[in-house]
């Protein structure tokens, strides 16, 4: 039997590289894995000028197409805004989502951003509002190193759903930087990051502590994570 094809996604200022890791102990367990860099994140020289968040949901799509069967689209960090989107826009080829230190944001991440992009903010400003637990310097030498500005379309634009049918997409959220019921609590309070886990109607939350980069804090058990939910779309 084939397994779910399963598409990694990158969260902010990221390409497919930051899922070396993972991506290797899933195809080590006999998965099918692709990650994605979306438009604008190709490299420092790339035009992120005209890139918007609707071709960030478009490059996911085409992806999710590509794979010819439905797939497990694993999302991170503010991919989950185009991440929800996709759901919204071809259900029926998504066979379930994860959400890693992220969520089904319902509007923009931040629509008072007005600028062409964002660049990875300094290593103090990362730590005063992400965790950076479990991470080495090497790591965090290699992130500074290889991000790439974030498109400002990517945090100034909602995501425009219309497609009930996204609703019933069964939908696992890792939760790493923050707990399961820190997640819940923010949930009750109405932030738009979340705001599809007030709506959605499968959700499962799996609790990994870390830091908000699990891809390379924690890899072999993220890839465990996101391998189960494949297995189970698989036998589904």
């Amino acid at each position: 039997m084939k397994t779910t094809p399963i598409i990694l996604v990158p969260g902010f200022w990221l390409g497919a590289w930051a899922w070396d890791e993972v991506a290797a102990a899933l195809r080590a367990d006999g998965h099918d894995v692709r990650a994605l860099t979306l438009p604008g994140l190709e490299s420092a020289d790339a035009d992120r000028s005209r890139v918007t968040l609707a071709d960030h949901v478009d490059a996911i799509c085409e992806a999710v197409r590509a794979a010819g069967r439905p797939v497990v689209l694993a999302v991170h960090s503010g991919a989950g805004l185009p991440g929800y989107a996709a759901t919204d826009r071809i259900p029926e080829r998504i066979a379930a989502m994860v959400y890693v230190d992220s969520g089904p944001a319902t509007g923009a991440l931040d629509p008072e951003f007005s600028a062409v992009e964002k660049p990875l903010p300094t290593r103090k400003e990362l730590a005063e509002n992400e965790s950076l637990e479990g991470l080495s310097e090497e790591q965090l030498e290699t992130f500074r190193r290889r991000a790439v500005s974030e498109p400002g379309g990517a945090l100034r634009e909602a995501p425009k759903l219309t497609n009930d049918a996204r609703l019933d997409v069964p939908t696992t959220v890792v939760c790493t930087s923050m707990t399961s019921e820190q997640i819940k609590d923010a949930v009750k309070k109405g932030y738009a990051w979340i705001g599809g886990l007030a709506e959605l109607r499968d959700v499962t939350y799996v609790d990994l502590p870390t830091s908000h980069w699990p891809m390379w804090s924690r890899p072999q058990e993220l890839a465990a994570v996101i391998g189960d939910v494949a297995k189970v779309a698989s036998a589904a």
